[in-house]
């Protein structure tokens, strides 16, 4: 049963690291290009941990603590709601 949880965990990063990885954009890959980043991720264990960790930029929360503005909804928007 052990080695069939290693066995399950060792696909599901590999999964998890090769999708994310596609996802990625060019322009946020790190230290090598992405080809060789395909190649890296194939390496069991070691090759998707080092691309969780070292392979892409990570966004940085900007002034105020946020990545990003909150959402809105329509009735919190002053021009939504001048055109009513």
């Amino acid at each position: 049963m052990g080695k069939a949880l290693i066995l399950v965990f060792a696909v599901v990063l590999l999964v998890y690291a090769f999708f994310d990885l596609v996802a990625t954009p060019a322009s946020r890959v790190k230290v090598l290009p992405k080809p060789l980043w395909f190649l890296v991720v194939l390496v069991p264990f070691v090759g998707p941990l080092l691309w969780v960790a070292a392979g892409q930029q990570r966004h940085r929360p900007g002034p105020g603590g946020r990545p990003h503005p909150r959402a809105q909804g329509p009735d919190d928007d002053p021009d939504y709601l001048r055109g009513l």
